[in-house]
């Protein structure tokens, strides 16, 4: 396969961000903001909002992270896709790490951009210590990230690519 037939995964980053949006739809829709839903012992659904990065990082700044993490999401899915487009066809694990990061850094860029927060709604938790709320988008570029790791280290293995 010549290069830049990776972007073939960009279905994956798509999917990503239909099943982010529509999830979050749904938790809107039918969940009150800060009120737990248990669904089974160490897992509710909670609305949460959250206007800052990661862990809330710079909530609180008074409104110019919006356009910041926004910036920054956009050229993120630009450089990106461009490593993406660039890959060689035995790059598969890199292929699909980077499209999930894609699709997840667009499912939280869509919120960042309509409302100026990111919908919150997955609730882990062990006894009294709660994970902070995330979504199905901070799950793929979890998951995309992890994947990016492990292709790197393949790398470094005689036959790994």
């Amino acid at each position: 396969m010549p290069e830049g037939r990776q972007t073939r995964w960009l279905w994956l980053s798509a999917l990503v961000v239909a099943l982010d949006q529509g999830t979050k739809w749904m938790a809107e829709a039918a969940l009150d903001p800060y009120l737990p839903v248990p669904l089974v012992p160490s897992f509710n659904l909670t609305l949460m909002y959250n206007e800052g990065a990661a862990f809330s990082f710079l909530a609180g700044a008074g409104g110019w992270q919006r356009w910041f993490f926004a910036g920054l999401a956009a050229l993120v899915t630009i450089v990106l896709g461009v490593w993406l487009h660039r890959l060689k066809a035995t790059e598969r694990v890199t292929a699909i790490g980077i499209a999930l990061v894609i699709g997840g850094a667009v499912g939280n860029l869509i919120d960042r951009l309509l409302t100026g927060r990111v919908v919150d709604f997955i609730d882990v938790y062990y006894a009294g210590w709660h994970w902070p709320a995330f979504n199905l988008a901070d799950s793929a570029i979890s998951l995309g990230v992890a994947l990016l790791l492990i292709a790197t280290l393949r790398e470094g293995r005689p036959g790994g690519s």
